[in-house]
């Protein structure tokens, strides 16, 4: 695959199903039209090069942190076979709609959502879709859900970066993207895909986040790594990006998820994180 501005050997043209840089692409020729009755001002994709690492909480801790500093919020739930922000908030209800499309569903604190498991009569069937149909489903939770004025819409993407990452980056307007990852050994090859491919689509990384980091004892306050000394530092500076935070393993945060209760959480961990997004989206 080449990365400079030419054609490539073979292309066929059909600039959905390719993630080249070449002049046949014009990215904003791609993009898809949003629902007219949205007004959507920075858009954030969540991402991560593998499952498990809490990408979700991640997701949903940025948008509570967004609601709380009065910014109107969204979520769209991109991981379509494995959609969990609906579960994180307790979001539950009958998605509405009229001749201008779908309409979100609210948390209590006012986060609009939109997920899959919202569409499903029951939440626990598996969503067994082939990839350009779920592509194609994320596509129709921009352009036909009446979003309404956001400042801030996070997207929930799945791991990886098949047809799904693809669609969105080609698809959505994309403002930056936050890496979600963990304390392992594999991490610099998993955020090197993350990265590799952000730029390839040409899109602002603003930052890592890492998840499991480590964990603090009540009792005593040491800090213990379970998953091993954190080697996040030393990839974010070779990839010339930025540690946004670092969550700890914490039981009353897993609590507050598994009860659909985050918007009750207190705790400072994405704090900082997001006022880095807020700098670098021009929100401040």
């Amino acid at each position: 695959m080449e990365e400079n501005n030419k054609t490539p050997e073979g292309c066929t043209h059909n600039c959905s199903t390719c993630s080249a840089n070449c002049s046949s692409k014009d990215k904003k020729s791609m993009l898809e039209a949003a629902n007219p009755l949205s007004d959507v001002k920075k858009m954030i994709a969540v991402v991560s090069g593998k499952g498990g690492v809490g990408k979700s909480l991640v997701t949903s801790m940025l948008a509570v942190n967004s609601q709380r500093k009065n910014y109107q919020t969204a979520i769209l739930d991109a991981d379509i076979t494995g959609p969990s922000i609906p579960k994180i908030f307790a979001a539950k209800g009958e998605v509405t709609g009229s001749e201008y499309g779908m309409y979100p569903l609210e948390t209590k604190t006012g986060i609009r959502l939109m997920s899959v498991n919202l569409l499903l009569d029951d939440e626990t069937k598996p969503v067994v879709w082939r990839g350009p149909v779920i592509a194609g489903t994320v596509k129709q939770f921009w352009t036909d859900v009446c979003w309404g004025e956001v400042d801030y819409m996070y997207v929930d993407m799945p791991p990886g970066t098949g047809d799904v990452p693809l669609t969105v980056f080609q698809s959505l307007p994309i403002d930056g993207i936050v890496i979600v990852t963990s304390p392992q050994d594999l991490v610099s090859m998993i955020v090197e895909k993350a990265v590799t491919m952000a730029k390839l689509m040409n899109v602002p990384i603003l930052g890592i986040v890492e998840n499991y980091s480590y964990f603090e004892c009540g009792d005593c306050g040491k800090r213990h790594y379970i998953y091993g000394e954190s080697h996040i530092d030393e990839v974010a500076e070779k990839h010339g990006i930025k540690v946004l935070a670092k969550i700890p393993i914490d039981p009353k945060l897993a609590a507050l998820c598994d009860r659909g209760m985050l918007e009750l959480m207190e705790n400072d961990y994405l704090d900082e994180a997001f006022r880095e997004i807020q700098k670098a989206t021009d929100m401040e």
